[in-house]
């Protein structure tokens, strides 16, 4: 089996790329699902210093684009990044919900371990902003289970809520420290995500302007009104949960063999790990730690031969604010009911042996579910490389990330292993 490494990437500017009218209704799309799909694919290419010719399949990730833009049969789409010099090149489309384009990357991952593929681009895209905020609650409650819990109006705020109740509950731990926890973690994020030019809240934004950096400047926030936090699903309030965005970001694979020739800059993928938990919440047997996750973690540090102590640096899945508490003690770096805590000693900023979410993550960066999954595989490449976008680690240039992605209510779990060459 083959080596696979990135060899180039890039990542749109995430926001919401409307204009609307509140009083005729009127909504005027400013940056299209088309041309963020044209932007990422051309920017990486480039960035790999490939000519679209080289590009042999492309894969696209996209979670509900017949919801969010009305337009299926999303693949094809790829070709319009040259088509001059990509017409007829194998595209395939994938969904995974949230983790649509981390299986993306994987679906190219094993097309060049067959040999069938040599150099692939992989794009992850969303266009969320043109609908309601309804009617965005709807698309997304389609990737939980319909029957049982979409329909019956539970949405994804609810979803992860029952995580929160059942880590709260597990660990004993009362409302006022688990607020405490999530407010903490949100801080970091709005920290880190002020020095990303190309996150959703970066410097300038509501977080900036609020100055929402510290733990108690978010848990002093008012309960209604401008500039307030109010509860969206018990215990989750607004500052716990991620932001409705716009975005594309897109990666270029090669056989690391052949990587090592055509890049000073290749990242090897050393490791993936992709487990998938049962879709209805309520057939899991616990709802307090992520047990697909934490398979999924073991499955891609034991294909890369390491263990959390070598990791440098981990971009976690905090679409919710108890998610980013989940997935950082699914990867070991804090005991199970311990991260809230070492999240409140100010532990995983750029200074800490192992930063998280330097981008921002979701909650700050922006969450095009699509693009996610990408996005986060492409701002761990460049940091790998030594061309952060936004903050980076205090001490050195990191050899080794970890991403950790997930789709659904932790449904699709995909962790991947990044070791710079």
């Amino acid at each position: 089996m083959s080596r696979v490494s990135i060899i180039g990437a890039y990542n749109t500017k995430f926001g919401a790329f409307v204009e609307k009218n509140r009083e005729t209704g009127e909504v005027k799309d400013t940056k299209s699902f088309y041309d963020l799909i044209i932007e990422a694919g051309r920017g990486a290419i480039e960035d790999a210093g490939l000519h679209p010719s080289d590009i042999d399949g492309i894969w696209i990730g996209s979670c509900s684009p017949s919801m969010f833009i009305n337009q299926e049969h999303v693949g094809p789409l790829g070709l319009e990044v040259a088509p001059e010099f990509l017409r007829f090149v194998p595209t395939t489309r994938t969904e995974g919900a949230c983790a649509s384009s981390s299986v993306a990357l994987y679906n190219a991952i094993f097309g060049i371990e067959s040999g069938r593929f040599r150099r692939v681009l992989v794009i992850g895209v969303e266009k969320m902003s043109l609908l309601s905020t309804p009617d965005v609650t709807h698309a997304l409650a389609c990737s939980s289970y319909w029957p049982k819990e979409g329909a019956a109006g539970v949405t994804f705020p609810g979803l992860f809520a029952e995580y929160a109740k059942g880590y709260m509950a597990h660990y004993g731990y009362n409302l006022e420290e688990l607020q405490r926890m999530f407010a903490a973690v949100s801080a970091l994020s709005y920290r880190n995500g002020i020095e990303n030019p190309l996150a959703h809240f970066s410097k300038g934004g509501p977080a900036d302007r609020l100055k929402l950096f510290t733990p108690e400047s978010i848990l002093e926030l008012p309960e209604s009104g401008k500039g307030s936090n109010p509860v969206i699903a018990p215990p989750l309030r607004l500052h716990d949960c991620s932001l409705i965005s716009d975005g594309a970001a897109a990666v270029i694979l090669a056989p690391t063999d052949e990587a090592r020739s055509l890049s000073q800059r290749a990242v090897e993928i050393a490791g993936i790990g992709m487990t998938t938990e049962r879709l209805a919440e309520s057939v899991r047997p616990n709802m307090h730690e992520l047990i697909a996750g934490k398979r999924a973690v073991s499955q891609s540090f034991k294909e890369a031969g390491i263990t959390i102590d070598d990791v440098d640096l981990a971009e976690v899945h905090d679409c919710f604010s108890i998610n980013h508490i989940l997935t950082t003690e699914a990867l070991g770096l804090s005991a199970d009911g311990r991260a809230g805590w070492d999240y409140l000693d100010g532990r995983f900023t750029a200074d800490d042996r192992c930063p998280v979410n330097l981008s921002g993550g979701l909650k700050s960066k922006g969450h095009p579910v699509g693009a996610t999954g990408c996005s986060m595989h492409a701002l761990a490449y460049k940091q790998l490389v030594g061309e952060s976008i936004g903050m980076a680690p205090a001490t050195k240039v990191p050899e080794v990330a970890v991403v950790f992605n997930v789709g659904g209510s932790a449904a699709t779990n995909c962790v991947t292993t990044l070791k710079r060459i």
